[in-house]
């Protein structure tokens, strides 16, 4: 029997239940906590992680395993602990107060309230003796502790200017005439803002940390395509390319890690996260329509294969992540010994060692993270050796060390199944499908779908956000819904399967009847019937995860043309129309929202592909890259919906392309489409 219990022991998250054996008197959020605080008058600790954050178990080893520090925090404050990504609403709130205290965020999250929920201080991770400019945690516990018991006045004046200020903030768009011009030209401003921040040795934007910001390349990828500007097609490809290079990308078992910690890609940040994959497939493919490259087919079959293989649950969801840590250290599941990869390949050592830069002295902190410096091509040209053999000495020795890796003490999963990443991984298999006609990818994809549907409805077409172990929990998010609805949208264009159509209305009326704010165009991130938060927020950025409102209006727009509603294209717009200057202004922050706009400006394509041999001849129009379009499938002559209405039926399928319903002479060939296109 372990020494500690807690109530984290009845959870499911598990993140939750790492803590679940901690001497802190955990509670999960909940009304029951809240309600101890007031009736003691304690002021509340929420203390906010997620399964694969590093640092999150460095606090706990060091600070949250000490009984000292535990009875401290127990007799003077009522303590909680929660999931980020089983309550990102929760999260996002407190976030926000701390970055307004600090100057900036992170997790571990630590912030002190009220005890009815109002913040007065944070931090991030504190150490548990005073380093790195950071006053210790115990320093902090004891400080804040005495300033609830002897400034109660100062701390309710701290508390309610902070709450005031997140309302404040929060209270955006409230004038829905932004005044933007919006024209080709501020798409083109967009771009070479893009461009100001773009690493043209390495890759990517900014400096390290690096994200994928798979947002931004597309937008390039789509722009390239549109205007020809072959700036954007390099900048994009090299960040992709580089990405695809550097250790960020697991060349022995597939998938990509959340970030890299330097410029150059070497160092991940080893966690796993299901949605950044998901978003990187979806990227990659689009990228495969545009170049035909097969490194990007290539790695869209790694990575999905890794998912299956690692994340997969039996029924078809997804689990949300794997740990950065094995056996208490950062990476050591992924790293190699030049000895160990030498006594694994025999002769095969010293090119496949040259390859991937695997040495004795080793690239990172005396082991080596796999990653390659020259192009495959100029690799075996300066080694003399051919392409195709270089390329199955490398498949047998990657064969070799994961056969090897599986062997070692695996990172920790995070098997909770969360709607909005499943559905953004959903929308990756039906991209992937389009682009290399897969069919795998398409069972994947409904069979991901249906589990969706089932395990996570409520019924009435309202959804939660999580599900675990046969029990699904907590009101869904706008992300959940907004992905959910990408998500079927792009299902129905590749299966042609009208079901997915009507379930993604019936998700939107949800949507606009519960998230809407009346007074202003954007949605809030919770809806109207949740009510065990301080305050809605509504969410603009599009950061690792695209804004839910930026997606909502990209779902729009294609809602409208499916089933004739110009209300919810205007939604759509204003909603677009009111962030236009920011995303102009700051595009590595919006590149969803660029991409609607983008679309505004150069229009949708919408396609009907109707008569015997419609499907077959669909797969032709997906393979290719179309960006901003619409298309819908008939084998028979179909009135119902908008789009096919009085599209007769020949001999020979036909391919319609129209715009506002107004179409231009139907053609036979993908070929004559691309003419016309």
């Amino acid at each position: 029997m372990p020494e500690y219990i807690n109530r984290l022991a009845k959870e499911s998250s598990p993140y939750l239940l790492q803590h679940a054996h901690n001497p802190v008197d955990w509670y999960p959020w909940s009304e029951e906590a809240f309600e101890r605080a007031r009736r003691e008058d304690k002021p509340v600790l929420v203390s906010i992680g997620y399964a694969a954050c590093h640092w999150c178990h460095v606090m706990e080893r060091e600070s949250f395993e000490n009984p000292q520090v535990a009875a401290v925090m127990n007799e003077h404050f009522i303590n909680i602990k929660v999931d980020r990504e089983e309550r990102p609403d929760v999260d996002g709130i407190y976030m926000d107060a701390v970055q307004a205290i600090t100057g900036s965020g992170g997790w571990p999250l630590n912030v002190f309230l009220t005890p009815d929920g109002r913040p007065f201080y944070g931090g991030t991770y504190f150490p548990p003796q005073r380093a790195f400019n950071r006053a210790s945690w115990a320093e902090v516990l004891q400080a804040v502790a005495a300033a609830y018991r002897d400034q109660k006045d100062s701390i309710e004046s701290q508390a309610q200017a902070l709450t005031d200020h997140l309302k404040q903030s929060n209270a955006f768009g409230r004038i829905s005439d932004s005044g933007f011009d919006l024209s080709k030209e501020g798409i083109a401003d967009a771009f070479r803002n893009i461009m100001k921040e773009a690493d043209r040795l390495w890759g990517g934007f900014g400096k390290a940390p690096k994200f994928p910001q798979t947002f931004v390349i597309t937008f390039l990828l789509r722009y390239a395509h549109l205007t020809g500007n072959e700036e954007a097609r390099d900048q994009a490809l090299l960040s992709l390319d580089r990405m695809l290079m550097g250790g960020i990308y697991d060349h022995v078992g597939g998938g990509f890690a959340r970030y890299s910690t330097d410029t150059e890609w070497l160092v991940p940040h080893f966690e796993k996260m299901l949605y950044d994959n998901a978003l990187l497939v979806s990227t990659l493919s689009e990228a495969y329509q545009l170049t035909d490259e097969e490194r990007y087919r290539t790695t869209i079959a790694h990575t999905l294969g890794w998912a299956e293989r690692e994340l997969m649950h039996p029924e078809g969801g997804f689990y949300s992540a794997l740990d950065a840590d094995s056996e208490g250290k950062e990476g050591k599941f992924y790293v190699w010994s030049y000895e160990e990869v030498a006594g694994l390949l025999g002769k095969d050592t010293d090119l496949f060692c040259a390859y991937y830069d695997i040495s004795p002295r080793g690239n990172w902190e005396g082991a080596n993270i796999p990653w390659v410096i020259k192009p495959l091509a100029t690799f075996a040209k300066d080694k003399g050796v051919e392409e195709e053999d270089l390329r199955d000495l490398l498949q047998r020795g990657r064969e070799k060390l994961l056969e090897a890796r599986s062997h070692r003490v695996r990172p920790g999963l995070d098997d909770k199944v969360l709607l909005s990443w499943n559905a953004l991984m959903n929308l990756a298999y039906s991209k992937a499908y389009a682009a290399t006609g897969e069919e795998h990818y398409r069972e994947v994809a409904e069979r991901n779908m249906r589990f969706l549907l089932h395990h996570l409805g409520v019924g009435e077409h309202r959804y939660y956000h999580t599900w675990k172990e046969g029990k699904a929990r907590h009101h869904g998010f706008l992300d959940d819904y907004s992905y959910l609805v990408a998500a079927l949208l792009e299902l129905a264009t590749i299966t042609g399967d009208d079901q997915w159509l009507y379930e993604a209305r019936a998700i939107m009326d949800v949507v606009m009847a519960h998230f809407k704010d009346t007074d202003s165009p954007f949605f809030f991130f919770t809806p109207d019937y949740q009510r065990d938060i301080l305050l809605r927020k509504k969410e603009i950025y599009d950061g690792a995860t695209p804004a839910g409102n930026s997606v909502l209006a990209g779902n729009l727009l294609q809602l409208a043309v499916l089933f004739d509603l110009p209300e919810w294209r205007r939604v759509g717009e204003e909603l677009l129309m009111a962030i236009g200057p920011l995303a102009v202004q700051y595009p590595t922050s919006f590149g969803v929202w660029l991409m609607g706009l983008q679309q505004l400006v150069y229009g949708t394509k919408e396609l009907a592909v109707v008569g015997p041999g419609a499907l077959s001849l669909s797969r032709d129009v997906l393979r290719a890259y179309i960006p901003h379009k619409i298309m819908m499938v008939s084998t028979v002559e179909n009135d119902k919906w908008p789009l096919l209405k009085q599209k007769k039926i020949g001999a020979k399928p036909l391919i319609f392309l129209c715009e506002n319903y107004a179409c231009r002479h139907p053609v036979f060939t993908m070929g004559e489409l691309q003419t016309l296109l």
